[in-house]
Parts: structure tokens; C-alpha cells; sequence
């Protein structure tokens, strides 16, 4: 008997140290950088980001490769890799941070946490500090991350030409939105 408690135990715990950790390469990432009478969207999305939530510290990363945004026009994209963020020299965003409420955080429950998140945002070749709130959502073992915040282009010395300076805004609303699978060992 004491030996059935012990191993039923030992594999509760192997089960919630395995699931300390949440990973997606699939994450969604969007901005908007329409300004506010440009005639068409200015916006794109990328579908492959990378992910990953330590549940035991709170620690957060996302990398972001630029060349996977996808645009409603070619032209477009061709122009945000060229001109605007030079994806050949500066091919990836990352972010990497803290939940900073992590322990009001229940990742084996379900349910809807707010999140406070603070870290350094590098784009471009430069780095900025940022603060944003959130929310987790637990379902079923899975953690979906969700966030919107401003990214200034001056912040990251993304310069606008002046012959489309009315069409693109000074800076994008990103929104993140990313469904993570408990990382097994």
C-alpha cells in the first residue's frame, strides 16, 4: 500500500514538473500600421512564431522571424523587407521577458488570468524595454497567450519615407495570440 502511494506521488509530480514548461512554433503575430487616412491597410501577420512560457518562473520569450510575415499585397511585402525592416540584416524580433503576477497564474486549472508582462523588445538592431498586460487562458492543459501593445518605429530606427508618410503610421499596434502545448521532456 505505501508503495502504491509513493509511486502514484512520484508520478504526480514527474506529470506537473513536465508540464512546467509551454512551447508553440506556430504563434500568431500581427501589426497595423495603417495611418489613420491612408487610403489601404498597412498590416501583415505571421503564423510561425516561436513561443515559450516557463510556468514555474514566469519567464517569457517569443522570436519572430521578419521574412514570415505574409501582406494582402506582394508589393507590400517586398517593401516591409527591403525598406522598412531589412529583413536580410536584421532577420528576426524577439522578446524576452517576465510575467511579473506569474503566481496569481494557476497553469493546471482552467480558467482566464490577467498577466502583467515586462521585458526587452529587440527589432531592428535596437532594443526597448516594454511593459504590457494580457491574459492567459487555461484550457485543458493547453495556455493560450494573447497581448496588444505599440511598437514606435522611431524606437527602433525604422525609418518611413516621406512619399508614403501618410499611408503608414509612426508606429503598429501588435497583437499577439498564441496557443501553447505543454513542453515534454
Amino acid at each position: 500500500m505505501k508503495f502504491s502511494i509513493l509511486l502514484i506521488a512520484a508520478l504526480s509530480f514527474f506529470s506537473v514538473s513536465n508540464a512546467q514548461k509551454f512551447f508553440t512554433k506556430t504563434g500568431k503575430i500581427t501589426f497595423d500600421a495603417t495611418a489613420p487616412k491612408s487610403p489601404e491597410n498597412i498590416d501583415g501577420v505571421n503564423k510561425n512564431s516561436i513561443c515559450v512560457i516557463d510556468a514555474k518562473t514566469g519567464d517569457i520569450q517569443f522570436s519572430v522571424l521578419m521574412k514570415g510575415f505574409e501582406f494582402e499585397r506582394a508589393l507590400m511585402m517586398e517593401h516591409f523587407n527591403e525598406n522598412y525592416v531589412e529583413s536580410d540584416k536584421f532577420n528576426k524580433t524577439t522578446f524576452k521577458g517576465m510575467i511579473s503576477n506569474n503566481e496569481s497564474i494557476n497553469y493546471t486549472k482552467d480558467g482566464v488570468y490577467p498577466a502583467k508582462v515586462k521585458g526587452k523588445l529587440d527589432m531592428h538592431g535596437q532594443s526597448k524595454e516594454l511593459e504590457t498586460e494580457g491574459k492567459i487562458i487555461v484550457k485543458a492543459g493547453k495556455v493560450q497567450v494573447s497581448a496588444n501593445f505599440n511598437a514606435q518605429f522611431d524606437d527602433f530606427k525604422i525609418v518611413i519615407p516621406q512619399l508614403v508618410a501618410d499611408k503608414v503610421a509612426k508606429f503598429a499596434k501588435i497583437t499577439v495570440d498564441c496557443s501553447l502545448d505543454p513542453l515534454a521532456k
